[in-house]
């Protein structure tokens, strides 16, 4: 299985994104503040830093981004909605946006590992695609490791409105999710025009 090992802080400076969105929000970096004197990017080079930000941000490589853009084209409505539907709906991402791990990356490391469950069911692939009405919970074997102990006596985290809380170990899909719930900056056009070429 490929994955992607590019240092966090260096990558979020290079795309302009905050290192917040990948649940680092503690890095910040001052190296190097006026490093960015480079000359006006072309329409096809901000066309990539859309698709390259949204595929780092979830973790996706490129095979397996292209496949999202495909079925999205598909969809009915706009494409480039769609696209950032499917890739909100991983499980790898629920799992970040229910509170139950502190950054995609870990989410989609204790999916692998097979420590939660949808439908009652274990789930171990990452980029498993939820339905309204699934349930996502801790599996029964991980609930008394000191991860999820630590994780059910904090506070929670906010929940995004598609997403809710059934308790502090588990949560329900009640909607898809809508363009408002992307909570960081993109333009999802320029991804559909770089790939409409």
């Amino acid at each position: 299985m490929a994955k992607n090992q590019q240092p966090i802080a260096k990558r979020c400076r290079a795309l302009g994104i905050s290192p917040a969105v990948m649940g680092y929000s503690k890095k910040t970096s001052n190296r190097n503040p006026g490093g960015k004197m480079r000359r006006k990017q072309s329409e096809y080079g901000i066309q990539l830093t859309e698709k390259q930000k949204v595929k780092f941000i979830y973790g996706v490589l490129e095979k397996q981004f292209r496949m999202y853009y495909e079925k999205a084209e598909k969809m009915e409505g706009k494409t480039g909605e769609n696209l950032l539907s499917l890739v909100e709906r991983r499980l790898d991402n629920v799992v970040y946006r229910l509170g139950l791990c502190s950054t995609r990356r870990e989410g989609r490391q204790l999916v692998n590992h097979a420590h939660f469950t949808v439908n009652g069911k274990k789930c171990n692939i990452p980029s498993y695609i939820v339905k309204v009405g699934d349930v996502i919970a801790v599996s029964d074997g991980s609930k008394d490791t000191n991860r999820f102990k630590a994780i059910a006596e904090a506070d929670g985290a906010l929940v995004p409105k598609w997403l809710e809380k059934t308790d502090k170990l588990s949560g329900k899909v009640i909607a898809l999710p809508a363009r408002d719930d992307i909570d960081y900056p993109v333009e999802e056009h320029l991804i559909v025009e770089l790939y409409s070429k």
